[in-house]
């Protein structure tokens, strides 16, 4: 369902995938080829939610905010299952594993790897290409070219799985 909110409408693009039983409201953008998975809820409805080119945002994830403390996912950010994002910035490339919550004006530095289940706390800087975990984060050691291979083997698996599915929609909605 796509709600708008006191006079702000999600802007998604023609090329985004948006699975059923996605909510989003209010004042969120969603870049290119982007994908919101099943049971995602996306508010709007406090401050913008930005949302970059080939991100993929998995089943059950919820995105909000704080006052005036946006939510930035920049491009080709991979957003695992059940992960909760609050008010927070996610670098190019960012990797965050399921389970995980980003707080108010944490961010997560270009290519990191937040582990599944880890908490980062407000106002906590993860360096690029690092891996982090736990509960409080920390960080345990920096990102290998395997790692990294791996990471962006993920990106472009959601990239094609999202616009299978997009085509997919739209042949049944014709």
């Amino acid at each position: 369902m796509i709600y708008p909110y006191k006079g702000k409408i999600p802007k998604i693009s023609d090329t985004a995938f948006i699975a059923d039983y996605v909510t989003i409201t209010g004042d969120v953008e969603i870049g290119d080829e982007s994908s919101i998975w099943f049971n995602t809820v996306i508010r709007g409805d406090v401050a913008p939610t930005i949302i970059g080119k080939r991100v993929n945002i998995q089943d059950n994830s919820v995105l909000h905010q704080s006052p005036n403390n946006p939510l930035i996912l920049e491009d080709d950010v991979t957003v695992g299952h059940q992960v909760i994002l609050h008010s927070c910035i996610l670098r190019k490339k960012a990797f965050i594993g399921m389970g995980s919550t980003i707080l108010d004006s944490a961010e997560i530095g270009e290519g990191a790897f937040i582990g599944a289940g880890s908490l980062v706390p407000k106002g906590k800087k993860i360096p690029p290409n690092t891996l982090a975990f736990g509960r409080p984060v920390k960080v345990i050691r920096e990102l290998g070219p395997e790692d990294l291979a791996d990471m962006e083997r993920v990106r472009r698996e959601y990239v094609e799985k999202g616009q299978y599915y997009r085509a997919l929609q739209q042949n049944q909605n014709q």
